[in-house]
């Protein structure tokens, strides 16, 4: 067929790092023209990296970024490929914008009309809003181009470029975070989408690890009937390519009256300014009809754990780390967070220590030790009862007369915070922290103790699926013992402690930091979907008054809707509580 071949280029940038993210840029822009493609569609705000956040708001940032664009127009001369390349740029007023681009020629700007302002997005502290709708003319097939949010609006410009404009196909910019099961929604999205408008759709992602946030790629083409015809890998990088043929969305048109109908209600509301802009003449040559077509995670747990050493490896490496330290308790926790590290770096990558006091058990010491044997790191024992000593006989006089308590338990876990933060000093090691979400949420974990460190593994994973994430890494290759699954989980930092002494069973109580936490339901909501009033309060109670304690922990990998951080923005002083 005579078609079109698209080139989605999923790759994996740097914030901050224009000139390395430009080489990428013009490296996968090479594949695609050896790959044959006329169109090669790159991520939202791929020049400087995504999220920049206040980068922007310096002007030597978007002058660089201005620079890059020069070097990629220079680049382009002689080469017969439209780039299509997210960045931000203006002058009185800057905007997300994708920079259309063809042999030597920077053709236009299309710049996002649709800022999101929640979860963790702040594009309005930043960007101005666009209001032109261009049609792209390549080579006799009209093109529009949108960013991101503007796909997720029914009646945004992609509407406009599509029935006022004629655009048989939609270019989708984008850098979409991951949360748990996202890819399966925009793929319906887009669909729908691709349907209304009787267009192609080709959905670029960004992948990689930034901060807190993870993007998982998973780039698809859907046709005009709504069907992914097209799709990349999940959490790497890659090329897509599909040949696709524009003339199906015109003869799709002419047979559907819906059109006729739409085209005259758009023409009323006259919000957007649509124009065609010429790219290039000449003719489509003919194409076999190739497509990429990527399988998606097959399990929630797969991509879960897909996201997390993404996270991890990217984290790692982009500010400068070679190796991470983690503290191997014989928990399930710390374990899952050594096993995630080793998958990410190489086992050779990966410290662990293992830290014993009066109260850690034999079996906490043999199924620490299993599992470092089994993924192949390094493990070193560090005893801690005569520091723990130590630290009691220079309080006993302030002490004297008090029971053995909280004060002491935290003691123990502030020694392995500390010896954890020496190696971290001594050999520039990054310690990951090993704390889930359960125990962020209720503040079941210790300031300058096991809060101590630069990177959160586990920080938005809840207890539950902390469990399910370890039995899906013992399908790849047996690391954690029957034992280690099964035996209640306890902190040891008092004799027979277990956490459900102090907290409610983790089955019940992630159900209510989801609730609360995630869906912001009030204590009546919550009851009403069966949960005991006293148990309601209580959670909530917990997680209200241990805000104090999340601001000061260390950043975290985002794989739900709502994580702590950026996410959840919740004052410390508040008089708004409904404690128990």
């Amino acid at each position: 067929m005579k078609g079109l071949r698209l080139a989605l280029a999923q790759v994996n940038p740097t914030v901050g790092d224009i000139q390395g993210n430009l080489a990428l840029i013009k490296d996968w822009a090479q594949r695609a023209l050896d790959a044959g493609a006329d169109v090669a569609l790159f991520p939202e705000l791929v020049l400087p990296g995504y999220p920049p956040e206040d980068l922007l708001l310096r002007a030597d940032f978007v002058e660089a970024q201005r620079e890059a664009l020069k070097e990629l127009v220079s680049w382009s001369r002689g080469k017969d490929i439209m780039l299509v390349v997210g960045l931000a740029q203006g002058n009185d007023e800057l905007y997300n914008s994708a920079a259309v681009v063809y042999d030597g020629h920077l053709v236009d700007f299309y710049n996002k009309h649709y800022l999101p302002n929640y979860a963790v997005f702040d594009e309005k502290r930043y960007f101005a809003q666009g209001w032109r709708a261009p049609v792209y003319l390549y080579k006799g097939v009209r093109l529009g181009v949108v960013i991101c949010e503007d796909v997720w609006h029914a009646h945004g410009p992609h509407r406009a470029q599509a029935v006022l404009g004629d655009a048989q196909v939609v270019l989708v910019l984008n850098a979409s975070p991951y949360h748990m099961g996202k890819w399966r929604h925009r793929e319906r999205m887009v669909g729908v989408r691709a349907w209304d408008n009787l267009s192609f759709f080709a959905y670029v992602n960004l992948v990689g690890g930034q901060d807190e946030l993870v993007f998982d790629g998973g780039s698809f083409v859907v046709n005009p009937e709504g069907d992914v015809v097209a799709r990349g890998r999940f959490f790497q990088e890659d090329l897509v390519v599909a040949d696709i043929d524009p003339g199906e969305a015109t003869r799709l048109r002419l047979h559907d009256p819906r059109w006729r109908d739409e085209a005259a209600e758009c023409c009323e509301e006259g919000e957007f300014e649509v124009e065609v802009v010429p790219v290039a003449e000449g003719e489509l040559g003919d194409k076999p009809g190739e497509r990429s077509l990527g399988e998606p995670p097959g399990s929630l747990e797969e991509e879960v754990y897909e996201a997390l050493k993404l996270g991890v490896r990217d984290y790692v490496r982009k500010n400068g780390f070679k190796k991470v330290l983690v503290g191997l308790s014989g928990g399930i926790d710390s374990a899952l967070t050594a096993a995630v590290a080793a998958d990410a770096l190489g086992s050779e990558n990966v410290l662990c220590l293992f830290m014993p006091s009066r109260f850690t058990s034999e079996t906490s010491r043999r199924d620490a030790r299993a599992v470092a044997e089994r993924l192949g790191v390094e493990l070193r024992e560090i005893p801690i009862d005569g520091i723990f000593e130590a630290y009691l006989r220079a309080l006993e006089p302030h002490f004297k007369g008090t029971p053995f308590g909280v004060a002491e338990e935290n003691i123990q876990a502030r020694i392995r915070g500390n010896l954890l933060m020496a190696f971290s000093n001594k050999f520039g090691y990054l310690v990951l922290t090993t704390g889930n979400k359960s125990e962020l949420s209720v503040g079941y974990a210790t300031l300058y103790g096991d809060m101590s460190g630069g990177f959160g593994v586990l920080k938005d994973v809840p207890k539950t699926l902390v469990y399910r994430l370890a039995r899906y890494r013992n399908t790849l290759g047996e690391v954690f013992n029957e034992s280690l699954l099964t035996k209640p989980p306890s902190a040891e930092l008092r004799p027979n402690q277990r956490d459900e002494d102090d907290l409610p069973p983790y089955e019940l109580l992630d159900q209510v930091v989801r609730m609360y936490v995630e869906e912001d339901l009030s204590v009546e909501e919550i009851v009403a979907r069966g949960v005991p009033e006293a148990v309601a309060r209580r959670v909530i109670s917990m997680v209200d008054k241990n805000e104090y304690k999340r601001r000061q922990a260390p950043p975290g990998i985002r794989i739900t809707p709502r994580a702590f951080g950026k996410d959840r923005r919740f004052p410390i002083t508040n008089k708004f509580f409904r404690r128990a």
